[in-house]
């Protein structure tokens, strides 16, 4: 059976979660598109009646209405209304405020606009005359108009705010179950390790080789350590003054004796001696230590680490460069994210937790610095500088 990839899962969700917003933001503005575009068409069918209304006065004679032909008229109170002649000349206005100074160059303006949007009627009131109706959006379609864009802002808004609490939640979630597997793991390490240090004080009562208890000491060691880094994470740990070269040293000179010689790991630092810096000793050397596991798996066991230590007037670097298959550049944020892994055994947690650690517990930043196919990557870590002591 394949291994599920959760990032590549969460990717599927809120792609189909984008996917069914933008669908339901198509079919409402096409709805509201479609509820404009009738409310227009029936005020122009208002105004061809309006404009017949008017011929209707202009040539009344005993067979015309006048009591409808004027209540057509008079119905009218919403649709703004210019008629002109045929050369131009503005005869009346209707539902239309017109300032008192420039008033011309107002109704001209208004006529072109209006002639732009093609809404003109033609009163044919003999042979050779005419008049032209020239007719404007009412302000209830105008605001029909607008009102889709404000409601497609207003379901923009509440889309992302959903999205936002959703991802709140899930990474709320997430940080849950991290944090008591952290400490669930820390405490189901301490009964065995408590066990075995026993075990060792019984061993060298009955006489064992010392030499080889004092290695076995040091496996134990190691796990107590590897205990308090999980019963670190999850609450804010405690940083104190520490030589960063050393941190590094530490965790390098763990790796080079559990790595197969077909991996050359090279410390490289600045000459002399730098100010103590605050960090949790435990969780800095898991960061590197995770880098280089990292690296290691990315080149098949088999390839060259370089860890750099730089140093400026302000922060200090450190550099994971490795040989091996290298990221794409697609991916270089996804590779942080949890559940993101290429290997098929292993929950995709390593590098998440690295994140953590770099940037939420000690205020640094880490990322994928560069990258190359099939020729590797480099991992940096940046820190700021502060005064101890």
């Amino acid at each position: 059976m394949a291994k599920i990839n959760l990032y590549d899962a969460r990717q599927t969700l809120k792609i189909v979660f984008l996917a069914v917003s933008v669908v339901l933001v198509i079919i409402f503005l096409f709805v509201s598109n479609r509820l404009v575009n009738d409310l227009a068409t029936e005020e122009r069918k208002k105004m061809e009646i309006w404009a017949e209304a008017t011929r209707a006065v202009a040539n009344i004679d005993n067979n015309t209405d006048m009591t409808l032909v004027l209540k057509i008229i008079q119905s009218n109170t919403s649709i703004p209304i210019i008629i002109t002649d045929d050369e131009g000349n503005i005869l009346q206005t209707h539902n239309l405020v017109v300032p008192d100074r420039h008033s011309e160059q107002f109704l001209q303006k208004k006529i072109q606009s209006i002639r732009d949007k093609e809404q003109v009627i033609m009163i044919a009131l003999g042979p050779d005359i005419a008049q032209y109706l020239y007719y404007d959006d009412s302000t209830l379609l105008k605001r029909l108009s607008n009102f889709p864009y404000i409601q497609l802002g207003v379901m923009i808004l509440f889309l992302l705010i959903a999205y936002l609490a959703l991802m709140s939640t899930k990474r709320a979630e997430q940080n849950k179950v991290w944090v008591g597997l952290s400490k669930e793991t820390a405490h189901q390490l301490g009964t065995p390790i408590s066990s075995l240090m026993a075990w060792l004080d019984l061993l060298e009562m009955n006489g064992v080789d010392k030499e080889l208890l004092t290695d076995m000491g040091k496996d134990v060691k190691r796990l107590s350590v590897i205990a308090e880094r999980f019963s670190k994470i999850g609450s804010q740990p405690e940083r104190e003054p520490a030589r960063v070269d050393e941190v590094i040293e530490n965790a390098v000179e763990y790796m080079r004796r559990r790595i197969s010689d077909k991996v050359q790991l090279t410390l490289h630092k600045p000459q002399g001696e730098y100010e103590p810096q605050p960090l949790c000793r435990p969780l800095m050397e898991w960061v590197i230590e995770n880098l280089c596991k990292n690296a290691i798996d990315a080149m098949d066991g088999v390839g060259q680490i370089d860890i750099t230590l730089t140093y400026n007037s302000t922060k200090y670097y450190i550099d994971v460069k490795d040989t091996g298959k290298g990221i794409a550049r697609n991916r270089f944020k996804t590779v942080f994210h949890p559940g993101f892994t290429t290997k098929k055994r292993g929950w995709g947690l390593g590098l998440t937790l690295v994140k953590r650690i770099v940037e939420e517990y000690h205020d640094g930043r880490i990322y994928v610095k560069e990258s190359e196919i099939g020729k590797g990557s480099t991992f940096r870590i940046e820190m700021k500088l502060e005064g101890v002591g």
